[in-house]
């Protein structure tokens, strides 16, 4: 049996599959503060110690913790995504566009690109239909709470990770993804990627997508501000689409995605029919050689035949 073409979807988590930052839920309520207050001190803290926004996030969430007297282990954090929102349609988008993609002969591999927290993800409704997530992460000490960064995923570090996806590697081969491949051997080509996301930290990746024969597409809330940042986004080149978050059947979103499988199929099969013209080639050119090569060889025979006589 033939094996089937892959494609990689890939998303960006906060706001561009949940609603709003995925700390807001559970996280921040339970650290005793609000959203829209968490988050301005967070970022002063990072400006003030010239922090990256990301690291220092991550570093004031630890310190409150602690302050707090609250145990952030992974079980914690894993809690706090259980109760995540997500847009119309996530729950059921999975399993439905997957079913669209078997029809065409598409394994679709669906992936996640976060500058949120790997631990709360891991804890979401929609974690198992993710092939790998890669996201920020703590290193634990012996009590269960962290002690370091493991994993800082921010704008520029997001493109490393669609490398890794692009190659087939996982998510801790960091030399392999600078290590020269030929394209024919790579897992997914950058032209089999369909990126989701919403804003300002996807934009490289949304770029390198798009740029590599690619579909970057920017989704924001219905009815909101962010529809103009999607629009820009579009006007910039910087995203093939810009859509409403809206991941339900017949919606906007699903018919633009189902129109990329079906050319993508149509661009598998042209391969194909290209291999087997390429081979027939071979073939003709093959036997032309031979009947070339023996009729020279029967004309020299018969040159050689009458010189002797």
């Amino acid at each position: 049996m033939a094996k089937k073409t892959k494609i990689a979807f890939i998303y960006d988590f906060d706001e561009t599959l949940s609603t709003t930052y995925m700390q807001d839920y559970i996280l921040i309520p339970a650290l005793g503060d609000k959203p829209e207050h968490f988050w301005p001190t967070a970022n002063a803290w990072s400006r003030k110690h010239c922090a990256d926004q990301i690291t220092g996030s991550m570093y004031y969430i630890q310190h409150i913790a602690k302050e707090r007297n609250i145990p952030l282990t992974k079980e914690f954090l894993a809690e706090c995504g259980k109760n995540i929102k997500y847009f119309e349609g996530v729950d059921e988008w999975f399993e439905r566009i997957n079913e669209y993609g078997r029809a065409l002969d598409l394994e679709i591999e669906h992936y996640i690109i976060s500058a949120g927290m790997e631990e709360i993800i891991e804890g979401s409704s929609i974690r198992p239909h993710f092939k790998d997530v890669f996201g920020c992460s703590y290193v634990y000490g012996k009590d269960g709470t962290p002690v370091w960064p493991a994993r800082v995923v921010n704008y520029s570090t997001k493109t490393q990770y669609i490398a890794k996806i692009n190659k087939g590697l996982s998510k801790t081969e960091d030399r392999a993804v600078n290590e020269y491949m030929p394209d024919e051997e790579r897992s997914i080509p950058h032209r089999r990627m369909i990126y989701f996301g919403d804003g300002m930290t996807d934009i490289p990746s949304m770029k390198i997508i798009k740029e590599r024969g690619g579909n970057a597409i920017a989704v924001y809330r219905p009815k909101s501000k962010h529809k103009n940042n999607a629009l820009k986004l579009l006007m910039d080149n910087r995203v093939n689409f810009a859509l409403p978050a809206d991941y339900r059947e017949h919606s906007e979103l699903d018919h633009v995605v189902k129109t990329i499988l079906d050319k993508l199929a149509k661009e598998r099969d042209l391969e194909i029919l290209k291999v087997k013209e390429d081979k027939k080639k071979r073939q003709i050119q093959k036997g032309f050689s031979s009947n070339f090569g023996n009729k020279i060889k029967s004309l020299a025979k018969k040159l050689t035949s009458h010189r002797k006589k």
